[in-house]
């Protein structure tokens, strides 16, 4: 199965492309919407799109960086992360596109109007932001980076988020991991996973040094048991 790029309105003014992934089944399913790394929405991306279309979930994926530097970027291109700086200032204006994106999903037919987060390194604190505050159902980060920004987030919040590192990943220090281990210790609505050995990048094949495919499974599976939650509405579920 392969998805297709579709237009978003932004309620800023002006318009995005976004990878959109849907099953083939009249069954009204949840969706994934993914916020990726400075690399944009690339090849290792759309697999993912791809691979929960195949599960049965509508995947979304906006190009966040679309009022910048657009489109997908290779590893060896510069520009990848210089248009992700200013931090602060692109991911608070990537939160509007997150919105609008999910805006867009629901309108399909097969929408049961129920969604995830997900992020990878860039897009990471998504997870959090997602359902802290975006509309989102649920968030899990897979090698999320500046992910410290965003743990005051998790406070008084009851919807799940799912956090995946390995301990060797550059972007997530001692102090981070330490930091999340505590805050996972008492809240009971954040998963946390370390995965000893891993690396920095680990869901992305083209990240061939970091790529680990057991690691990268174990996500997938946290991500589909998420998305699995929320496959009935609420109206069905009391219905049940």
């Amino acid at each position: 199965m392969q998805g297709k790029y579709i237009k978003v309105k932004s309620s800023g003014g002006g318009e995005f492309d976004c990878y959109l992934a849907s099953p083939a089944t009249g069954e009204k399913v949840p969706a994934i919407v993914l916020a990726g790394a400075v690399h944009g929405v690339n090849a290792d991306l759309r697999a993912i799109a791809d691979e929960f279309a195949l599960k049965g979930y509508i995947a979304a994926a906006p190009d966040l960086f679309w009022r910048s530097i657009p489109g997908p970027l290779s590893r060896e291109d510069k520009r990848a992360s210089e248009r992700s700086q200013p931090r602060p200032e692109k991911i608070k204006a990537g939160e509007a596109d997150l919105v609008d994106t999910l805006a867009e999903v629901r309108k399909l037919a097969n929408s049961n109007g129920r969604s995830v987060a997900m992020g990878f390194c860039y897009g990471g604190p998504y997870a959090i932001l997602g359902p802290k505050r975006l509309g989102f159902d649920a968030g899990i980060s897979c090698h999320g980076s500046q992910m410290l920004d965003h743990i005051g987030e998790l406070e008084g919040m009851a919807r799940p988020v799912c956090i995946i590192w390995g301990d060797k990943d550059h972007q997530a220090p001692a102090p981070v991991l330490d930091a999340y281990r505590a805050a996972a210790s008492r809240l009971k609505h954040l998963e946390l996973h370390i995965f000893p050995g891993v690396l920095h990048g680990y869901m992305m094949p083209e990240a061939t040094q970091a790529y680990h495919k057991e690691t990268r499974d174990f996500s997938m599976g946290r991500a589909l048991a998420l998305l699995e939650a929320l496959r009935l509405s609420e109206g069905q579920r009391k219905a049940g």
